[in-house]
């Protein structure tokens, strides 16, 4: 997986330059789901199985080829009716099982609503420490490393953490309100060697190499429950697609992108998460390349 990341010229202490437009190549006529990336998604408790059903949900119409989004065994029959397009997976007790199916995937998702158990912790700090391929953390899979954060200073491969301020206070030891967003973000992303996605207004994308980009998409209408595991799912799907690290800031921006189009059509204080889900194929229409590759 590429690990290349064009680096931004702003240094600690200055405004970080707005996040582009992404372009996406067009489709060759020709493909097959094996090209589209194979995704594994580690999600869902008891009680928050809706976490599980979004991220998935958002790595469906983000495009990737092949889903299999693992579940513990008691929330299987939830999910298998939840979801129609990713394939269900009730997770054995063994984690050497979970972890032979992940590493069939290009690239894996932990967290969404995934619990903070022992099992959980212990499954997170597995798959880091021995999956080659790139991983993201959200949510639950951050507060998993909390106090393993040495988990990631080991990891070759490529690491995407997605925490709002909140989990960010918990990972670093921050004060809330955090007083400067970007060089937050840039300084744990350079001494963790990952990409960190600082979400909120203006959602900061830090990359290990200085890289640090603002996102100028999005709305307030966004701000419920769920609108994080959508963007984690989406940016899962283009992190299995081959996008690379690029993945977080093009997910991020076609992430509010989806929200503004659901802003228009249902309005601020009426849309939902299902809403914006629904609206990522629209974004992803607009920045895909109209002459074949």
């Amino acid at each position: 997986m590429e690990w290349t990341v064009q680096a931004s010229a702003c240094e600690d202490g200055c405004e970080a330059p707005t996040a582009d437009r992404p372009r996406l190549p067009l489709r060759r006529r020709d493909a097959h789901k094996g090209d589209f990336g194979r995704l594994f998604i580690l999600a869902g408790s008891t009680g928050y199985t809706g976490a599980a059903a979004l991220a998935a949900g958002a790595a469906v119409r983000g495009g990737a080829g092949l889903i299999t989004l693992g579940v513990p065994w008691n929330i299987y029959p939830i999910l298998a009716v939840k979801c129609d397009e990713a394939m269900v997976w009730p997770m054995p007790e063994d984690n050497g099982e979970v972890l032979a199916r992940a590493r069939e995937s290009d690239a894996v998702l932990i967290g969404p609503g995934l619990g903070r158990g022992e099992r959980a912790e212990e499954l997170t700090l597995r798959l880091l420490t021995e999956l080659p391929c790139p991983v993201i953390l959200d949510a639950d899979g951050i507060n998993a490393v909390c106090s393993h954060i040495d988990v990631l200073d080991k990891r070759e491969g490529l690491t995407i953490l997605t925490p709002h301020e909140g989990e960010f206070a918990r990972l670093t030891g921050e004060r809330l309100p955090i007083r400067d967003r970007t060089v937050a973000a840039r300084r744990f992303a350079r001494d963790h060697h990952c990409v960190l996605v600082l979400k909120g207004h203006r959602t900061v994308t830090a990359y290990w190499n200085g890289r640090c980009v603002l996102n100028p998409t999005g709305n307030p209408g966004m701000a419920r429950g769920g609108s994080g595991d959508a963007l984690a799912g989406l940016m899962a799907a283009l992190l299995a697609q081959g996008r690379g690290a690029a993945s977080a800031e093009e997910a991020v921006w076609l992430h509010g992108r989806a929200g503004d189009l659901a802003a228009e059509d249902k309005g601020e204080y009426g849309m939902t998460v299902g809403d914006l889900i629904q609206q990522i194929s629209y974004a992803l229409k607009e920045v895909t390349d109209r002459k074949e590759p």
